[in-house]
């Protein structure tokens, strides 16, 4: 008969390990907290030292009494919530509710769900860490504050249904600060120079580099005509070669940040489908004989730790299966990317690097294995050895000038035989390799090919790349980047145009208020500074109510001025041509958060909407009668179709272009990576480069 009740916050996680656990542990879930501050009011007693209110969570009562029977049942309590802040406070609520003394050992934590993980932590289980429950506590308190004192002020003075958070709107003002400075770029323009020179056997191409021994940048027409004049006719000549090793590093386990990033590179994930995919590998998948394990440890870390057991576990899996070459000579050992990382957490990895993602494949749905391959891949590489790559610059002169050649060869994969991370547009390095030259080779020029070029302004935040902002500016922990993205976009704040934030009228006016009466909030070193108050209160190095007292006296002063002098404004909706056919009522342009589309201005009572259809002046050839539309997937993904449909079922991911193949007549696509555009024709091999205006993600 079970002597023991063990809550964890989930079923799934329950499930897991109540197998390991057997017949003397009862395992319930709690489905996450089971109190928390009322909606329907602040929850928060200011002049009693910010004592908050907490009240049980609608729709929780049956799961409190199953709860609270089952402890009656049994000799002890044991809360298994996650490891972490969040998980501190629900077992802090849980030990409350089921009077568990505050001097019991109670905690059981461990950041892998797997048999002798799981088994070795109820072994050693401690007293509930204080110190991580009011590091929660604060942190909820002074969101709730700064939510809820400042939302009605908008709702009263623009539009209901506004709302305001710390660290919410630190990331509408990040992109709100990339639009203004892409609205302010002025384009300048520059010109390369290219030849393709011939090496007998193979050709190579070398690009401008100085003239008459200085580095001179060409900005005109003019200045290359100075350098094709000063080039002469005459062959090149091969003044220097220079060959290096340079050694490549993997990088480390990945962390919350690093995996949403990379996950949204190499996946296509959003940082919620990440988290929630990671949630499901951590929590448990059923693999037949072996039964239920947890496959990754926690996802919501900022350590890049690893332990011991993991360690060896990996050297012994690198040193059998890709031979001792692939295995530095002491294991690799990772700093902590952030200076208030907790490292009682580890960084993300297999809980066995014996289950390769192969072995996994009848087990996990499509996106579990594609993000478990993600981890394993990763945590392998970041044990293995450096790459070794041989390096060749190559300067030759014609006349005055100097064209240099740069190639690399790889000479040893190291490492880059599981895993090579990706850039932002996806992409990887790729060998280019140069002939076998020596001083004073001749060669001869086959083609010059002058190009000119425009300087493009700072990219658009991607998901990615907002994540890695925040990161870098220390706004916000690991637990916290998923819901905020999420968040800015149900507002309205933020809508997203080809996987990039653009920043809406609302989220701009609202930016603007907020400038102007609550600058601290917008303040990236002050909401990155209140981050780091908070992580003291983690570490017992902080009292969290001075911590709120020190951020609510100044808040307060603003909050009073603004009730005061904020203006009240109206928000007038732009007014289409199109009218409603369901009402008679005039469409009026909104903005959704993968975009604009119409809505009926006779809402609520008309709730009609209609997605804007955009013309990109191709005709359908399928039909050959249609005209080819930009159109939106439910999920926002730009695609394009006929205006024919469903008569005509024309559909492509890839943006048409209003030209045949030269060479069959098919229809060609455009085609876009890091080095610009190219269209290519969908039947057959023809490609050619398209104008130069490569796309604001591409240049990073």
């Amino acid at each position: 008969m079970a002597d023991s009740l063990v809550i964890v916050e989930s079923p799934a996680k329950a499930k897991t390990i109540g197998k390991y656990l057997g017949s003397k542990y009862i395992v319930k879930a709690s489905m996450g907290h089971i109190r928390d501050l009322p909606k329907s009011q602040i929850g928060v007693e200011v002049d009693r030292n910010f004592e908050p209110k907490y009240i049980t969570i609608r729709g929780k009562g049956s799961i409190l009494k199953e709860l609270k029977d089952a402890s009656k049942k049994v000799k002890k309590i044991y809360l298994a919530a996650d490891p972490d802040r969040e998980g501190e406070a629900i077992a802090w609520h849980l030990a409350h509710y089921l009077d568990v003394g505050a001097d019991e050992a109670c905690r059981v934590v461990f950041n892998e769900i797997t048999k002798d993980a799981v088994k070795d932590a109820f072994k050693t289980p401690r007293k509930i860490n204080q110190d991580l429950v009011n590091a929660q506590q604060a942190r909820r308190i002074l969101d709730r504050l700064v939510g809820y004192k400042i939302s009605p002020l908008l709702w009263k003075k623009v539009k209901k249904g506004l709302s305001a958070g710390r660290v919410q709107s630190v990331a509408v003002k990040l992109i709100q600060d990339r639009e203004n400075e892409i609205k302010a770029f002025e384009p300048e323009e520059y010109w390369s120079i290219t030849v393709l020179l011939d090496a007998g056997k193979t050709t190579f191409e070398a690009k401008y580099h100085s003239i008459q021994g200085e580095k001179r940048e060409l900005h005109s027409q003019e200045d290359v005509d100075l350098i094709l004049a000063a080039m002469g006719n005459g062959a090149f000549a091969v003044k220097e070669v220079k060959e290096k090793e340079r050694l490549r590093n993997p990088s480390p386990p990945f962390i919350t940040s690093s995996l949403q990033q990379e996950a949204a590179r190499k996946l296509n994930f959003r940082a919620s489908k990440t988290m929630s995919v990671a949630q499901q590998l951590y929590e448990g998948i059923d693999l037949g004989k072996e039964g239920t394990v947890g496959l990754i440890t926690y996802m919501r870390t900022d350590s890049t730790r690893i332990s011991p057991v993991a360690q060896e576990e990996a050297k012994d899996f690198i040193m059998n299966k890709y031979g001792a070459a692939f295995y530095p000579e002491s294991p690799r050992m990772y700093t902590k990317k952030n200076a208030n990382a907790q490292d009682a957490h580890e960084g993300i990895r297999p809980t066995s690097v014996l289950r390769e993602p192969d072995q996994m494949k009848e087990f996990l749905s499509k996106d579990q294995l594609r993000l478990y391959k993600l981890v394993w891949e990763r945590f392998v590489a970041s044990q293995m050895s450096s790459a070794i790559l041989d390096t060749m610059t190559i300067d030759l002169t014609a006349g005055e000038t100097i064209f240099r050649a740069n190639g690399s060869k790889m000479k040893f994969a190291g490492f880059m035989k599981v895993y090579v991370e990706s850039n932002d547009d996806g992409t990887t390095e790729e060998d280019k390799l140069l002939p076998p030259l020596k001083q004073g080779d001749s060669l001869q020029k086959q083609a010059v090919d002058p190009k000119q070029h425009f300087t493009q302004p700072p990219p658009r935040y991607t998901e990615a790349r907002l994540v890695r902002a925040l990161e870098e500016m220390g706004i916000g922990r690991p637990s916290t980047y998923a819901p905020t993205l999420e968040t800015i976009q149900k507002r309205g704040y933020v809508a997203i145009e080809e996987k990039k934030f653009i920043p809406t009228e609302l989220g701009e006016l609202v930016i603007q208020l907020m400038e102007e009466f609550f600058p601290e909030i917008l303040d990236v070193e002050f909401t990155a500074h209140m981050e780091e108050e908070l992580d003291f209160v983690e570490e017992g190095k902080e009292d969290w109510v001075k911590v709120l007292e020190s951020f609510y006296t100044s808040f307060e002063k603003r909050l009073e001025f603004a009730e005061e002098e904020m203006k009240e404004i109206e928000i007038q909706d732009e007014v289409s041509d199109e009218i409603c056919e369901k009402c008679g009522k005039h469409l009026v342009y909104k903005m959704g958060r993968f975009g604009k589309f119409l809505a009926c201005s006779g809402f609520p009572d008309c709730r009609n909407t209609k997605p804007i259809i955009k013309d990109i002046g191709v005709t359908c050839p399928t039909c050959h009668t249609g005209k080819i539309v930009e159109r939106r997937s439910k999920k926002g993904r730009v695609f394009y179709g006929c205006d024919q449909y469903p008569t005509c079922d024309f559909v492509s991911w890839d943006k048409p272009v209003n030209k045949p193949c030269p060479v069959c007549s098919s229809m060609m696509i455009e085609k876009r990576s890091k080095n610009g555009v190219t269209i290519q024709c969908t039947q057959c091999d023809h490609k050619e480069e398209a104008a130069d205006d490569s796309p604001d993600d591409m240049k990073d």
